[in-house]
């Protein structure tokens, strides 16, 4: 009989239900009839699942006269769903919700470039005429993420799961590849004014930066890349050049992107029958370059006596690119190809301005990479048991793409060798025009998947050990090879180990270079029409993207999982990736350029809602059960440290989303100021903008923030609470209206003229034409609840806690026009940097329907000033809230809330560039009148008994900002808490 693991509640439920069985065969019996399967894998998991099986048995049936809840036979049979693998993930029965964090973050690669004599770096010396090794001075990827994820039984047969999803990446990528020597990579050094300059000698270098259309390149008779020296004075002339050595080191081009976030939401709904199940589902994923949109469906089917499962699953994706290319990055490489392709759905550019720099300004001017694609895919697997410790899989899937399947940000460098220009005395090629196109893939791609999985029991060391095997083909000319392993091992006190090894090999697309070479005479511009028409002819198709390349790739990890009394377990996992070219398999992998290596670690909470109400249901105790699942009177879903648990032992999990958005006009104190009012003597010391010229305001700020909450009560009068929080937030700006600048047509400072001063503030206010991000892990609070009184009507407690500086507060902009532009706007971080003192005192009471209660809470900051040099305000609220049962299970809540918010104090004790009334630290904080209204919805009883979900809008009532501020718009508080 199958039993996978994304089908444990219908299997048991079908055993239990008698309709499911021949007439007249009692559970005993029917029990007895599983055992002759002699399907029994009951140790491939450790005793708490054995346990989690016993109470969801315990919700269908009285328990036997001998206290055992199910025989040995059908315990075998339950416990094996929780090993073996499923193909529906839809279709898990079980109510349970997973939070998840996880981090994932590259080493910083090695890249190459020239460096002139005596020029040092920490990590070398500098060796005259030379390709050089060196880091790259950019912070390399990382991505922090969340996700959440909830099951539910909607009836008997419909399941429904929904999952969000949120990640934020930063970070240098690889953009393109050229030969080391050619200068991909301009070695550079920061001057007191930010700006990067050519390294001279005895300079120590600072970075390197991308250089993308000036590269000193030369080829020989082979057409192959070479190492030159010029000798002589500056200018110097072909005359000079002297030839050292073919150049047989490639390098990436890198360059560094600003935060951007991802969100993803989706969802399934699921039925089943005894024999069959199917389940619908679809979702979107935003980002601000990319959109997609998706739906599924899919099923699975018994029969053999269900000893063979057959499962099928289809997708469709619906994706739109919308990629910015700021004019800083235009004038490196070219979208020609775009150009030329009209509005078509697999690429076309169209020339754009922004809020602060209008297209009208010619070379300012932005441009909108734009394509549309197409995923459909189709899934096939078959499950067999093959005896009763042993369990085989095989299945294969299709794939059509089509549409816009570029990368929009990877470039390929092209250089076009006239042959007729050859120079015999020094070996190499004079004419040779340098080109960097974005790269062009083919529109339609096939692709198939083949998988074999296996898992067996191995008794004598009561683990399961799970084998799979992969191999993937499209008609790019990609074939992949995926060898995966992992072992389940339990071990005393419900822990589980499983280490996993990983290793994956693949050929290269058929189009994959990592640069081009034409042989023909090119024309010495970046944007040339003619070199590109030139280079099709050859070269249809092109990318220099590494990920098409032959390389292997080794993974290795490990995953230890707790499973806790009630239901509730803690998952946590590291695994450290690596991909080589060396590693491919049976040789010919790209060369050692490309290499990299990456590490991952991520943590799960899950909670079995269903096995917790169970439990709960069938104690001894019934009267501590009905307090679990009583919340006491209605609560404002944005009131933090309002409840407490009354009873040692106890435990509540909860998540809190806030959402605050401010937009409209600019402020001072109470007042709407026009723009004029800012720029009023916009001399180099305006007040309004940290003492420089003001040029631009924000249009709009959005921020989300994400808290997960774990509260227990070792005594009657004391809780303790835990909350990490994930956050996220954006800011678009606008110019100021008549901030125009003496020696620019536009709002900005050139970046061509004038001093460098103006060109670094003209650097920094251009990057304000697209919207800045920021996302990832925001502060933690640890406190600590005491009860000070309590009786049948009125409750009272202090809080008292400390917020840990765990949020990012060193966040800077990538740097623009070869400038270093430092931190970023100060609401951008995503902490307070410093560790923060946070009481509260709470009181509630009730009588019948009604409930009222008050609390003031205060940030005291404990810190002046944070690593970054500056401290934010300290913090003074109070509110005060009714609220009224409306149903047994619905409830409404009113509330005031007052708020004083001190300015900054301090400063950024490095680099930072002010352009705007964002970036003067007495422009933050002020005193805040606000309204809430809100509603509560729990469940009273049932295996979900405990549950409760609140929301509530904070509409603004006054806003008194210090100095100039933008006005608040309102937030939003989500709540989801569960006590048991």
């Amino acid at each position: 009989m199958v039993v996978i693991k994304t089908r444990l509640n219908q299997v048991v439920r079908s055993l239990l239900r008698p309709s499911s069985r021949t007439d007249g065969l009692s559970d005993r019996t029917f029990c007895d009839a599983l055992a002759s399967q002699k399907i029994n894998l009951q140790n491939a998991v450790d005793r708490p699942s054995m346990e989690r099986v016993n109470s969801k048995i315990k919700a269908h049936r009285q328990i036997a006269p001998s206290g055992s809840l199910i025989s040995p036979a059908l315990q075998a049979l339950t416990t094996a769903a929780l090993m073996l693998p499923g193909v529906m993930p839809a279709q898990a029965a079980d109510d349970e919700v997973t939070i998840q964090y996880g981090h994932y973050e590259e080493a910083k690669r090695d890249i190459y470039g020239p460096v002139s004599s005596n020029v040092t770096t920490p990590d070398f010396d500098g060796i005259e005429n030379k390709k050089q090794k060196f880091r790259s001075q950019f912070a390399p990827i990382t991505v922090d993420s969340i996700h959440a994820q909830a099951k539910t039984t909607l009836k008997d047969r419909w399941r429904f799961t929904a999952n969000y999803t949120e990640d934020t990446w930063s970070g240098a990528t690889p953009v393109a590849t050229a030969p080391s020597g050619f200068g991909g990579n301009q070695t550079f050094v920061t001057d007191a004014n930010y700006k990067h300059n050519d390294a001279e000698i005895g300079q120590t270098l600072s970075g390197a930066s991308p250089q993308l259309n000036t590269l000193d390149t030369a080829f020989n008779a082979q057409f192959k890349p070479v190492l030159i020296r010029r000798e002589g004075s500056d200018p110097f002339t072909f005359e000079d050049i002297v030839v050292t050595e073919i150049d047989k080191q490639l390098t990436h081009t890198m360059t560094m992107a600003s935060p951007e976030t991802r969100k993803q939401g989706d969802f399934s709904l699921g039925y089943e029958w005894d024999e069959a199940a199917v389940n619908v589902g679809g979702g979107i994923s935003i980002e601000s370059d990319y959109e997609s949109r998706f739906v599924n469906w899919g099923g699975q089917l018994d029969f053999n006596n269900k000893l063979t499962t057959l499962n099928f699953s289809q997708s469709y994706t619906n994706s739109t690119v919308k990629a910015y290319l700021d004019h800083d990055s235009l004038i490196y490489f070219s979208t020609t190809g775009y150009e030329l392709n009209g509005r078509k759905a697999n690429g076309y550019v169209e020339n754009t301005g922004g809020p602060v720099v209008p297209q009208s300004e010619g070379a300012l001017v932005n441009k909108i990479l734009h394509g549309q694609r197409e995923d459909i895919g189709t899934n096939f697997s078959l499950t067999q048991v093959m005896s009763k410790s042993a369990l085989l899989e095989a299945g294969a899937g299709y794939t059509y793409s089509s549409g816009f399947l570029e990368n929009p940000y990877k470039v390929t460098y092209a250089f076009f060798v006239d042959p007729n220009s050859f120079d015999d005395d020094r070996g190499i090629f004079s004419d040779v025009a340098t080109s960097a196109f974005t790269e062009q893939r083919p529109n339609q791609r096939n692709q198939v998947n083949l998988n074999l999985r296996y898992v067996q029991y191995v008794e004598p060391l009561d683990a399961a050990m799970n084998l799979k095997y992969n191999y993937f083909i499209d008609d790019w000319g990609i074939n992949a090879h995926t060898f995966e392993g992992k072992w389940v091992q339990p071990l005393p006190w419900g822990v589980t180990v499983t280490p996993t090894i990983r290793y994956y090999s693949q050929s290269s697309a058929d189009f994959y270079h990592p640069f081009l070479v034409s042989k023909n005479r090119g024309v010495g511009s970046v944007t040339s029409e003619e070199n590109y028409r030139t280079l099709v002819n050859d070269y249809p198709h092109f990318s220099s993207d590494h990920r098409l390349s032959a390389f292997g790739a080794l993974s290795g990890g490990v995953i230890v999982s707790k499973q806790f009394a009630r239901g509730l377990s803690l998952e946590m996992g590291f695994e450290y990736y690596t991909h080589q070219g060396d590693l491919r398999l049976g040789g010919g992998g790209e060369a050692d350029f490309a290499d990299f290596s990456a590490y991952s670690a991520n943590a799960a909470l899950k909670v079995d809602l269903a096995t917790l109400g169970r439990g709960l249901a069938y104690g001894n105790d019934s009267s501590h059960h009905h307090h679990h699942h009583h919340h006491g009177p209605q609560q404002p879903a944005g009131l933090m440290f309002g409840h407490m648990l009354e009873k040692a032992g106890d435990w509540m999990i909860g998540y809190n989303y806030m959402y605050s958005r401010q937009a409209g006009n600019l402020l001072k104190g109470t007042r709407t100021i026009a723009d004029s009012e800012v720029i009023l003597n916009n001399t180099a010391n305006n007040p309004n903008c940290a003492g420089t010229k003001c040029f631009v305001a924000p249009s709009d700020m959005t921020m989300h923030m994400h808290m997960f909450m774990l509260m227990y009560a070792p005594t009657d009068w004391m809780n303790v609470m835990l909350m990490p929080t994930f956050m996220d937030m954006s800011m678009n700006m606008r110019s100021l209206e008549g901030a125009s600048n003496p020696e620019n047509t536009g709002t900005c400072p050139s970046t061509t003229s004038g001093t460098d001063t103006d060109k670094l503030v003209g650097a920094a206010c251009l990057h304000t034409n697209h919207e800045h991000q920021t996302g990832g892990i925001g502060d933690t609070n640890i406190s600590a609840q005491f009860k000070l009184y309590g009786d049948q009507i009125n409750h009272l407690h202090l809080t008292l806690g400390v917020s840990a500086p765990t949020g990012d507060i060193g966040i800077k902009l990538r740097p623009n026009h070869g400038y270093e532009l430092g931190f970023i706007h100060y609401g951008m971080q995503l902490g307070s940097g410093t560790w923060d003192f946070t009481p509260s005192m709470t009181y509630t009471g009730h009588y019948d329907n009604w409930g009222w209660g008050a609390q003031v809470q205060g940030i005291k900051r404990l810190e002046s000033q944070n690593e970054s040099g500056y401290a934010l305000g300290d913090m003074f609220q109070t509110t005060a809230w009714g609220s009224y049962q409306i149903l047994e299970w619905l409830g409404g809540t009113v509330r005031g809330i007052y708020t004083s918010q001190g300015a900054l104090q301090n400063e950024y004790n490095d680099h930072h560039v002010p352009v705007g009334t964002m970036d003067e630290p007495a422009n933050h904080g002020g005193r805040y009148w606000d309204v809430g209204l809100g509603l509560t919805a729990t469940i009273p009883r049932g295996d979900l008994a405990g549950n409760a979900v609140s929301v509530e809008w904070i509409q603004p009532v006054q806003d008194d900002v210090n100095g100039i501020q933008i006005e608040r718009e309102g937030a939003l508080a989500a709540k989801w808490s569960y006590m048991f």
